[in-house]
């Protein structure tokens, strides 16, 4: 195959994702202007991408958004170091695993983020409590995924490890840990997005800094094309911390 069938297959599929995206809001604005969708519940996606300009210049999103950034990162970060390590504790401990690995799973699929309260009990109203809760709804996806990796680890390899005679450290960090690394990465990414879902929805909740509270401040005022174009904000800033998690895996992998 050519150089240029392998460039149109790989814009495809993106050219097709944008393309359905624009006909969805096509109809959208055509559903509203012929009163079949109430302006008072959906405004138009005109509207709503004349607003951008509005919520960046007045209401000052990028701030907002570093400090959403800044404590998604810090999650992610306590996610890593935390989430991984308890993932080798579960695998190293067969019992305790067994035990634990489907409280953990279940864990994964709860609504932490009801759990606020009892955090801004502990914590107080402040960017720490945002924190924390990303966190803890960050660790599952980590943590399963970490045990997943190393479980994975081929037999044939360790088989290798044991004939040059490595000691079981050198057997999980030569063999064991960079075969999960791959893994590893996805149960990270995964736990990146689950933390950032619910900082936003925190952040929504008790009106305290961030994309989630500008969100709130604009329902409040009943902007609902500024509160419209500050959701897909969010969105959008979801979707770029996902291509850059995905981007940043690759490189780690290609440097290991």
């Amino acid at each position: 195959m050519s150089g240029r069938p392998l460039a149109e297959a790989k814009w495809l599929p993106a050219t097709l994702g944008l393309g359905g995206l624009a006909s969805a809001l096509a109809l959208a604005e055509l559903l509203i202007r012929l009163d079949w969708v109430s302006r008072f519940i959906v405004p138009l996606p005109s509207e709503v991408l004349v607003s951008f300009e509005r919520i960046i210049v007045e209401e000052d999103v990028l701030s907002r958004f570093l400090a959403t950034a800044g404590e998604a990162l810090a999650a992610a970060f306590l996610v890593t170091l935390i989430g991984v390590a308890l993932g080798v504790f579960l695998h190293r401990h067969r019992l305790l695993r067994s035990a634990c690995e489907s409280w953990v799973a279940g864990l994964a699929a709860a609504p932490l983020v009801l759990l606020y309260p009892l955090f801004l009990v502990i914590f107080g109203r402040n960017a720490l409590t945002i924190v924390m809760i990303g966190f803890v709804s960050g660790l599952p996806p980590a943590i399963l995924k970490t045990v997943e990796g190393l479980s994975g680890t081929r037999k044939v390899l360790l088989d290798v490890g044991r004939s040059f005679s490595l000691s079981p450290a050198q057997l999980f960090w030569k063999i064991q840990f960079p075969s999960a690394l791959p893994v590893i990465f996805v149960g990270v990414r995964l736990g990146l997005m689950f933390s950032l879902i619910n900082i936003v929805g925190v952040e929504f909740l008790i009106n305290f800094g961030g994309l989630g509270q500008i969100v709130n401040e604009l329902a409040e005022r009943y902007d609902l094309a500024g509160m419209y174009a500050a959701i897909c904000f969010v969105i959008l800033v979801s979707v770029c911390f996902f291509f850059a998690s995905e981007r940043l895996e690759r490189w780690l992998l290609r440097a290991s």
